[in-house]
């Protein structure tokens, strides 16, 4: 696929109705260096539409999983954590299945989502409310024990993906550290990126916060779709009034309902990062995004910087659950195994993402509100891409037209990561 071809095919992903997105960015690169980007639509519509650009910042959904797995491994490089340690021994209480009451669950298990922990309705607490109300009977988000697996399904062995477990290993990184979570990513792994981005979009810097765009969907506030209606945002709708600093909104993708500002001046460092969405919540731009990519593919490197050792790397990177046929929930069949804040994707499986050829990627995608991004690369290629997507005007999995038509994947990933593929593959493989 030429250049010419690719910008007509993403240009043709932007508009009102059905398939079409208002806005997304794409940056790609082969051999270690960019060959390619493309900014197009809106990252604010309405009567004075804002344009997408390179340095526009979205909340980048399950992307941002793996900036808190890479503060963990830099932790452990440091000797302040142990993978195989039992997370209760940070937190203060005895974090166990009830079904499994002599299995610790450590914190590759939370990290790889083997934990036994489950999402239920509600997984981001309010920033008064301890981590420990989610896990204790009679605990305010207790939820009848929705929070914890079957005895069917143990810890250390059975998969499922569960954003809760981020949130856990959030408070962990401030048990450990003494700082609350998103200062120690801001002043540690994202300064070291050369990354503005934050966990508060209360807290961004005025001219980051100008950049920010809002994630939006065609279902209005008493939750009814309608493609040919208006766009209502989901998240991050300002209007160009910065929120007062150290406040945030609540947010639960399961039970949009329950959601609320709050104020983080006396939180208790420690007692419960869930409130800063660690799985979830990265207002990070595409040129922000893009630098993470050179470090993943440069080896833990950025800029003559080891930002994280190669061996930790190969860590992440390491399949610590790989799909029988009964092991696991597979996500609709897009997720097959998973290392630790990234998994791998086989050409030839129902989670690819190019139709014409066997391509193995690494990374990880992010679904939430509407937005939907991602960051893969092939290993040892220096070839990859990012993406970033911010609306829907069709709902996922109720409208057959969200369904991917070569793959498990969504087809709004899947028009996006095939076409890239396609010039990946056309312009410097063959």
């Amino acid at each position: 696929m030429s250049i010419e071809k690719l910008n007509y095919e993403l240009e043709n992903m932007i508009g009102d109705s059905g398939i079409k997105v208002p806005g997304l960015g794409v940056i790609v690169y082969f051999d270690g260096k960019e060959v390619f980007s493309k900014f197009a639509g809106s990252r604010i519509v309405g009567d004075k539409p804002k344009p997408v650009t390179r340095d526009t910042r979205f909340r980048a959904a399950s992307v941002s999983k793996m900036f808190t797995v890479f503060t963990i491994m830099q932790l452990v490089e440091q000797g302040k954590i142990h993978l195989n340690d039992d997370a209760g021994d940070y937190l203060g209480f005895s974090l166990r299945n009830p079904n499994f009451p002599d299995v610790p669950i450590t914190i590759e298990m939370l990290a790889s989502h083997l934990s036994s922990l489950r999402d239920g309705k509600i997984y981001s607490a309010p920033p008064d409310v301890s981590i420990r109300e989610f896990f204790h009977s009679g605990g305010k988000f207790w939820e009848n024990g929705v929070h914890f697996a079957p005895a069917c399904e143990s810890p250390g062995k059975f998969f499922t993906y569960c954003n809760l477990n981020y949130g856990i290993l959030g408070t962990i990184i401030e048990v450990v550290t003494g700082e609350r979570f998103d200062l120690h990513q801001r002043e540690g792994i994202l300064r070291q990126l050369d990354i503005r981005a934050d966990y508060v979009p209360a807290n961004l810097e005025r001219e980051d916060f100008e950049l920010l765009g809002a994630i939006y969907r065609k279902k209005n506030s008493d939750g009814v779709w309608d493609e040919f209606g208006d766009w209502f945002a989901q998240v991050d709708d300002f209007g160009e009034i910065q929120p007062e600093r150290d406040t945030l909104s609540l947010q639960n993708p399961y039970d949009e309902s329950f959601s609320k500002v709050c104020d983080l001046r006396n939180y208790c460092i420690g007692t419960n990062a869930t409130f800063f969405s660690p799985q979830g919540g990265l207002r990070i731009s595409f040129e922000e995004l893009a630098h993470t990519l050179e470090m993943l593919m440069s080896d833990g490197s950025f800029h003559g910087e080891e930002i994280l050792t190669f061996s930790s790397l190969s860590k992440m990177f390491k399949s610590r659950w790989i799909y029988d046929n009964g092991n696991g929930d597979t996500c609709g069949g897009t997720v097959l195994n998973y290392g630790m804040g990234i998994y791998s994707i086989d050409g030839k499986s129902s989670s690819r993402v190019f139709k014409n050829h066997e391509i193995n990627f690494v990374g990880h995608v992010g679904q939430a509100f509407g937005l939907l991004s991602g960051l893969f690369f092939i290993p040892s290629t220096g070839s990859g891409f990012i993406y970033m997507m911010n609306g829907e005007a069709i709902q996922e999995d109720f409208d057959f037209r969200s369904f991917g038509i070569f793959s498990k994947n969504y087809i709004w990933e899947e028009k996006l990561m095939d076409a890239v593929c396609d010039f990946l593959i056309e312009k410097f493989y063959l």
